[in-house]
């Protein structure tokens, strides 16, 4: 059947294995009623994938299975899965029947062996149990010991017609690879017997041990194409499943603080919910401390949060952080917070999402924090660190989780910004942290380079840690430049001196004005008492002459009054005669002047 990367209704009944990651790529589990054929090399999960699949159905559903073991006993087996938290022990055999059927190579040559008799047990056990799935694992291994072409076919094709004549929903079988050949040894023709072929398959790239699954062939129904990792981890197999291809992303308007206010300031108001955010530089610029900030704030909100570092421990970032105010004990005791350390020197990147996946499906985060993501690339190759970078932002944004991811820059030129994993590019929100050297010092530099969907700074501003917390400090400017640490301080101390020497010319110039005011309000004040003698002097001579007015006026008035009195005009007093005195003295020289001028006229 050709495979295809679009999900359709399947007509073909189908049942689940519960191994996450393998039911969406065959877009529903195995073919119900058919054979399905694992193949491999050693060590490259076929057993777990079968035996898993049996206790998925048995737990889950229900529905008990059988295991026949062609190679091993059902005693190793068991103990070979105790690794896992499956719990077989506490199954019973009703629900789970271990058939050991391996031979001895004597038992198989000392006469005509075939499969009837053993098939036969089957049945009855199928019947006892009600069993609805079966396993024949390891069947090179009885194939191989027939050494003959034409009895290996017949009890392939007998095994074939017993799961025929009872149904089961579903029967795996499995077998081995030989090397590097892409055919089981003598048996290629198993693979066109079985309805559904998986390939699985062991190999190391530099260095590292990668498990990968590949569905070869689906009888009836379509399936994603191409190799997918498998990682093994307490609960068992689970296999990387790729996302959707359309993207269905809900774009939310929330704001959620970075930890910092003056860098949500920066970013308009903060970080969108369901966003993502890269931070960059180099070592040293802080990039664990802008993280554990957001994660600290996180908790503070009472949201859970994952914190993800890889190759340093928790303990020693959580002490770390505690430097800089930052502290994060309290919460991972709450359970808030989870903090998870893994190495990466011996996992493959893929290998790494996997486990990614497996702590966000148990803690639930909505925020998280991975510290640095680029150390992935450590190994299994650049190309599938970079696949593992750009699928695990998408993963976030799908599950609506705020992220924040860290990433080193290195190399010859530490002043780049770009990264190896070349995330940048779907990341919403990039923060790139730098060095500032100069006269002699180094400062931390922080810049934005971009924010999508919001207005943001474009300043670059200086990052100053301490005991109380990373600080952003303030833009500071002399000369069209903006001055960082040692020079800003000496900047900031001659601008002090200056304002405090203007300070102090003020100071003085006030109390010289304060002292030329006091003399002039004494002058004023002495100037004030003077007119206010001088008025008051005129007041009193104002009144005498209005004394005198008032007194001349009165003895005017009493004379008229004593005229009135007398008809003969002739005052007691005396005056009437001196009047006609003065009269008869001007009459007399009136009369002397005309007789000048007589004189004169005469001839």
């Amino acid at each position: 059947m050709k495979a295809t990367n679009r999900a359709a209704t399947q007509p073909l009944p189908k049942v689940a294995t519960g191994i996450p990651g393998f039911d969406e790529l065959s877009h529903g589990g195995l073919p119900r009623n058919r054979a399905t054929l694992l193949e491999g090399g050693p060590g490259s999960g076929k057993t777990v994938f079968a035996l898993q699949s049996l206790v998925n159905a048995a737990r889950r559903r229900q529905e008990p299975g059988i295991f026949v073991a062609f190679e091993e006993s059902s005693g190793q087996i068991t103990a070979n899965a105790a690794s896992f938290d499956w719990g077989l022990p506490t199954l019973g055999r009703n629900k789970l029947f271990f058939l050991d059927a391996h031979l001895s190579p004597d038992v198989v040559h000392s006469g005509e062996f075939d499969l009837t008799g053993m098939l036969a047990m089957l049945k009855a056990k199928k019947e006892e149990i009600g069993a609805k799935w079966i396993v024949f694992d390891g069947i090179d291994v009885l194939l191989t010991l027939l050494q003959n072409p034409i009895a290996e076919m017949r009890e392939i094709y007998r095994i074939r017609d017993w799961l025929a004549d009872n149904e089961v929903n579903a029967a795996i079988i499995t077998a081995k690879i030989d090397g590097d050949s892409s055919e089981i040894v003598n048996y290629g023709f198993l693979q066109f017997m079985a309805d559904c072929v998986i390939r699985f398959e062991r190999r190391l790239e530099h260095g590292v041990a990668l498990h990968r699954l590949q569905i070869t062939k689906y009888r009836g129904s379509d399936f994603v194409a191409g190799e997918f990792p498998v990682s093994f981890g307490p609960s068992g197999m689970e296999v990387d499943a790729p996302e959707p291809a359309e993207i269905q992303q809900v774009a939310s308007s929330e704001r959620v603080s970075s930890g910092i206010e003056r860098l949500d300031t920066m970013l308009g108001g903060g970080l969108f919910r369901g966003s993502s955010t890269l931070i960059t530089g180099v070592p040293g610029t802080s990039k664990t401390t802008l993280a554990g900030k957001f994660v600290e704030a996180a908790c503070r909100r009472g949201e859970r949060t994952l914190f993800v570092s890889f190759d340093e421990g928790a303990g020693r970032i959580a002490r770390n952080l505690t430097s800089v105010g930052i502290h994060l004990k309290a919460h991972v005791g709450s359970g808030l917070l989870r903090m998870y350390s893994g190495r990466t020197e011996t996992i493959g990147a893929e290998d790494q999402l996997v486990k990614l996946k497996a702590l966000i499906r148990e803690q639930r985060p909505r925020c998280m924090v991975i510290d640095p993501i680029s150390a992935i690339a450590k190994s299994g190759g650049i190309a599938a660190a970079r696949a593992v970078a750009n699928r695990f932002i998408y993963l976030a944004k799908d599950e609506k989780i705020t992220v924040m991811v860290t990433a080193i820059n290195e190399g010859d030129q530490p002043e780049t910004e770009a990264t190896d994993l070349q995330i940048s590019s779907i990341a919403d929100t990039w923060i790139h942290l730098s060095y500032l050297i100069r006269s002699g010092e180094r400062n931390r530099a922080l810049t934005i380079i971009k924010s999508r969907g919001t207005w943001h700074s474009n300043q670059v501003r200086e990052l100053v840690l301490s005991n109380a917390g990373p600080v952003l400090a303030d833009v500071y400017t002399a000369g069209g430049e903006v001055l960082m640490g040692t020079l800003r301080w000496e900047k900031e101390g001659e601008e002090k001196a200056k304002t405090i020497q203007r300070r102090a010319d003020f100071e003085h110039k006030r109390a010289e004005l304060q002292v030329a005011e006091a003399e002039t309000r004494a002058r004023i004040r002495a100037l004030e008492q003077d007119l206010n003698r001088q008025r008051a002097e005129l007041a009193v001579y104002s009144s005498e002459n209005e004394a005198r007015i008032v007194s001349s006026s009165d003895r005017e008035i009493e004379l008229r009054r004593i005229r009135s009195a007398d008809p003969s005009g002739r005052a007691a007093t005396g005056i009437a005669p001196s009047r006609a005195k003065r009269r008869a003295s001007v009459g007399s020289g009136n009369s002397g002047r005309k007789n000048k001028k007589e004189a004169h006229d005469a001839p």
